[in-house]
C-alpha cells in the first residue's frame, strides 16, 4: 500500500516549500500573463478574446514537444546534484542550447503550416485572421522561449528556484504594461489589439531570459558548477538528456494536441461557447499553472534523492507534496463553486449580450472546480514518476487516456450532435482517470526498482 511507504517529515516539507513556492510564483507569472492578455482582448470583444485562447493554444502546441523535451533539464540536473557531480549540472544547458538551434529549422515549417489551420475549423473570418496574427507573432520568439525554458529548469534541478522567481517576475512587470501600452495605443503609440499583446510578450520573454544568463555567469555560479568548462558538446548527456527528456516531449505534444483539437471542435459549437471556453480556462489556468510549481519542485527533489540513491527520502516528498497540493486545490474548488458567477463576470464586455456565456461558463466553472483536487494528484504523481525517470511509462499511459476523451469527443461534438454540457463533463471525466491511472502507478512501486533506477542514472 502506497499510504504504508508514506512518511511525514517537517524538514523535507519545508524543503519542498522552499523550492516549491518560488516555482509556483514564476508559474503563476505566465499564468498572469496569458489572463491579462485575454482580459485585454476581452475588451474589445468576445472575437477577440477567442481568437487569443485559439492563437495562444496552437503556439504551445507547436513548441510543447520540444518545451517537454527541454524541462527535463530540471530532472537531470537534480540527479547530477544528488549525485554530487556538479561539473554536469551546467552541461546539461549546454546541451540543452545544442538542441535548441538544431530544432529551429523545424520550428519554422511547423509554424508555416500550422499558420494555416485556423481557415479549414469553421471559425469566424475575422477570428481567423486575428488567431493567425497572433500565433505568427508568438512564434517568432519560440527559440527564445526555449532557451529559458532549458536554463530555467536547469536552475530549478539545482535548487535555485528564487532565480527563476526573479527573473520571471520582472517579465511580468514589464509585459503588464507594455501589454496594455500596446493593444489599448497609450503613450502617443498605435493601437495594436491582439498583434500588440503579441509583441509585449515576446518582448518580455527576451528581457528574462537575458536577466537568466545574467545569474547563469555570475562569478559564484560560475566557480561552483565549473560553468567556463561547459560550453562543449557532451554525447553521454547528450543521449541521456534524449533518451529520458524524448518520452516526457513526446507525451506534452500529443496530449496538447489531443486538448488543441477537442478546444477547436468545441468552439465549432460557436462564439458564445468558445468564450465561454477561454474563460474557464484562464481560471482553470490561474489554478493548475501555480500547481506546475509544486510539481516542479517534486521533481527536483525526487531526481535528487534518486541521483543520491536515497529512496527512502522519497516516500517524505510523496507525503509533503499531496499534502500541499490537496490543501491548495481544495480551497480553489470551494472559490470556484461558490463564486462562479462573480469570477465570470469578470469578463463581461462593456456592451452586448453576455447571458448566454455567462450560464454556460457558470456551468463549466462547476465542473472546473470538481475536478481541481484530481488536477492536484495527477501533478505530484506525476512529479515524483518523472523525477525517478519513469517518463516512458507516464508517455503511454496518458496519451492514451487523452486520445481516448478525443475520440470520444469527435462522436459527441461531430457525430451524435450532443450540445456542450455533455462535452464539457466528458472532458471532466478524462481528469480523474489519469488522476485514478497515475496513483495506481504510484502505488504499484515499479518505479523504485533498484535496476530501473541503475538504468536511469546511465549515460
Amino acid at each position: 500500500m502506497l499510504l504504508d511507504r508514506l512518511h511525514f517529515n517537517k524538514n523535507t516539507l519545508l524543503e519542498l516549500v522552499k523550492i516549491a513556492l518560488p516555482m509556483v510564483v514564476s508559474q503563476g507569472t505566465f499564468a498572469v500573463m496569458i489572463f491579462t492578455d485575454r482580459y485585454f482582448m476581452s475588451q474589445i470583444d468576445p472575437t477577440h478574446m477567442a481568437a487569443a485562447l485559439g492563437g495562444g493554444v496552437a503556439t504551445f502546441f507547436s513548441f510543447c514537444f520540444f518545451s517537454g523535451l527541454f524541462s527535463y533539464a530540471n530532472a537531470l540536473a537534480a540527479q547530477y546534484l544528488g549525485a554530487g557531480e556538479l561539473n554536469k549540472c551546467s552541461k546539461v544547458v549546454t546541451q540543452g542550447i545544442i538542441m535548441t538551434v538544431m530544432c529551429s529549422p523545424l520550428l519554422v515549417i511547423i509554424a508555416y503550416f500550422v499558420s494555416g489551420i485556423f481557415a479549414g475549423m469553421g471559425h469566424d473570418p475575422v477570428q481567423v485572421e486575428l488567431e493567425r496574427s497572433y500565433y505568427i507573432i508568438l512564434m517568432m520568439g519560440v527559440v527564445i522561449t526555449l532557451a529559458k525554458i532549458c536554463v530555467s529548469s536547469y536552475f530549478a534541478g539545482i535548487g535555485r528556484t528564487y532565480i527563476v522567481m526573479v527573473c520571471d517576475v520582472c517579465g511580468l512587470i514589464l509585459n503588464v504594461p507594455l501589454s496594455y501600452v500596446m493593444v489599448f495605443g497609450k503613450l502617443g503609440l498605435p493601437e495594436l489589439g491582439i498583434v500588440g499583446a503579441g509583441i509585449s510578450t515576446v518582448i518580455a520573454t527576451l528581457f528574462a531570459f537575458l536577466l537568466f544568463i545574467f545569474f547563469y555567469l555570475r562569478k559564484e555560479h560560475r566557480e561552483k558548477f565549473r560553468v567556463m568548462e561547459s560550453f562543449k558538446f557532451d554525447p553521454g548527456i547528450f543521449r541521456r538528456f534524449l533518451r529520458l527528456g524524448f518520452p516526457s516531449g513526446m507525451e506534452l505534444f500529443l496530449n496538447v494536441a489531443a486538448f488543441n483539437l477537442f478546444l477547436l471542435m468545441f468552439q465549432g459549437y460557436g462564439v458564445a461557447e468558445g468564450a465561454s471556453a477561454a474563460i474557464v480556462f484562464n481560471w482553470d489556468m490561474l489554478s493548475f499553472v501555480p500547481m506546475i510549481g509544486l510539481n516542479i519542485g517534486v521533481i527536483s527533489l525526487i531526481g535528487r534523492f534518486v541521483g543520491a540513491g536515497d529512496m527512502e527520502r522519497t516516500n517524505e516528498v510523496i507525503s509533503a507534496g499531496f499534502m500541499i497540493g490537496i490543501i491548495y486545490s481544495a480551497i480553489l474548488a470551494t472559490i470556484y463553486i461558490s463564486l462562479r458567477f462573480p469570477l465570470v463576470e469578470v469578463f463581461a464586455p462593456p456592451t452586448g449580450d453576455f447571458s448566454e456565456i455567462r450560464e454556460l461558463s457558470a456551468f463549466m466553472m462547476i465542473g472546473l472546480s470538481s475536478y481541481a483536487m484530481a488536477d492536484a494528484i495527477i501533478l505530484v504523481s506525476g512529479g515524483v514518476l518523472r523525477g525517478a525517470g519513469d517518463t516512458r511509462w507516464l508517455m503511454y499511459a496518458s496519451v492514451i487516456l487523452h486520445w481516448a476523451m478525443l475520440v470520444a469527443q469527435y462522436y459527441i461534438i461531430l457525430v451524435w450532435q450532443y450540445g456542450p454540457r455533455v462535452s464539457w463533463l466528458t472532458f471532466c471525466a478524462l481528469i480523474f482517470a489519469i488522476a485514478v491511472v497515475y496513483v495506481w502507478r504510484l502505488r504499484s512501486g515499479i518505479w523504485r526498482d533498484p535496476e530501473r533506477i541503475r538504468l536511469v542514472m546511465v549515460e
